[in-house]
């Protein structure tokens, strides 16, 4: 029995690791978007009196997260991935993780979704649906941002730390190509 276990998951192994380089490869196809969820933060939401402009309120990346992010990176570049723009929450754990892995990074508002009401998020990510309809070819586009934008995006639910990455579809719209998280 204890054989036919050993078997089975080293026969497991080498096809997960195809399903790996599928995603990775397909990080290089014209028009791909990358989002991800920021690093390892402690908690689960920002204090009520949280300031955007002011980290010391927020919840915030820890060491472990902070690892966690140059791991990303390091796995980025061990896959020879070259991004381009690098779209991020302005929440100082998704500017944090996008500079550790990426190296560079522009605030944009409209990541940060609006968890306690719907409707208003639907609507903050108009312009990021538009972002990525209009992102054709070059580099991927890369988005960091939260658990619950990503959720609206992509439809998935994935862990801090992990991407989605998206593929461009003939006809413009972004189908997911598959999910990773880098240990």
């Amino acid at each position: 029995m204890l054989l036919w276990l050993l078997a089975a998951l080293l026969s497991a192994w080498p096809s997960a690791a195809r399903a790996d380089d599928a995603i990775w490869e397909a990080m290089r196809a014209p028009g791909a978007v990358i989002v991800v969820r920021h690093a390892y933060a402690p908690g689960s939401f920002d204090p009520p009196d949280a300031k955007l402009e002011d980290c010391s309120t927020q919840r915030n990346l820890d060491e472990t997260g902070r690892a966690q992010a140059r791991r990303l990176g390091e796995a980025f570049r061990a896959h020879s991935i070259t991004v381009g723009r690098v779209l991020s929450s302005p929440r100082c754990r998704c500017l944090e993780t996008a500079r550790l892995v990426f190296g560079k990074v522009e605030p944009w508002d409209v990541l940060q979704g609006s968890l306690r009401d719907a409707e208003r998020q639907h609507r903050m990510l108009a312009p990021v649906r538009q972002a990525m309809t209009e992102h054709r070819d070059g580099p991927p586009l890369v988005l960091v941002t939260h658990g619950s934008v990503i959720t609206e995006l992509t439809g998935l639910n994935i862990r801090m730390g992990a991407f989605v990455v998206l593929r461009r579809g003939a006809y413009g719209a972004h189908a997911v190509a598959g999910q990773l998280y880098v240990e």
